[in-house]
């Protein structure tokens, strides 16, 4: 089994390709940011670690408060830091229990922090998604109802140049549409596959 890591800037269409690759291609994609939600919802240690943490009634009625989360993670670039470190080890177990289950020749690990999160140890090859910086833009823009400052601002702090060149694998997701992308994708399974073959 062959573990790809999927990667990229805001905007450029991570999920779109990790869609395409599970419903068109029967690959089995472990959705980091999905399953950290569900996974601060669900697991009794890390709500006890998190209402500890915050201090607050950061859960009501068995429901996370959002906005209590959100007010902690913003006031301070540390709280951030502090949640990812309960958060991000859960989140690594998770994708180890959930690798065991599959029984795939290619699977795929999809997270926008892979590198910042250490998740890239758990992945056999790294796929970066790229698209135009403009575009990027104004998909996060239209996606997060947020402001073109507030999208630069969040670019400016991510490292994707840093990332593209360490990833293995890169799909330009621009204005190509469906077919090229996933003959694209099919070249990169093909060459995954003879790679781990030949291994």
């Amino acid at each position: 089994m062959v573990i790809l890591g999927i990667t990229g800037g805001i905007g450029s269409g991570k999920s779109y390709i990790s869609s395409l690759l599970r419903e068109q291609m029967d690959v089995p994609v472990y959705d980091c940011d999905a399953e950290a939600k569900r996974l601060i919802c669900e697991d009794e240690e890390i709500r006890q670690k998190l209402t500890e943490l915050t201090g607050a009634p950061i859960y009501k009625e068995g429901k996370l408060q959002k906005k209590v989360l959100a007010d902690y993670l913003f006031a301070n670039q540390q709280h951030v830091q502090k949640v990812n470190a309960i958060v991000h080890p859960a989140v690594r177990r998770d994708i180890g229990k959930w690798v065991e289950q599959q029984d795939s020749e290619v699977v795929a690990v999809e997270s926008a922090i892979l590198y910042e999160s250490g998740f890239d140890t758990l992945v056999d090859k790294v796929l970066f998604v790229n698209a135009p910086l403009e575009l990027r833009i104004q998909r996060a823009m239209k996606r997060d109802g947020s402001t073109r400052e507030q999208i630069e601002a969040r670019i400016g702090m991510q490292q994707s140049e840093q990332q593209l060149e360490k990833a293995d694998y890169v799909i330009d997701n621009g204005t190509e549409g469906q077919t090229a992308l996933l003959d694209a994708l099919q070249r990169m399974l093909k060459k995954i596959t003879v790679n781990q073959t030949e291994t």
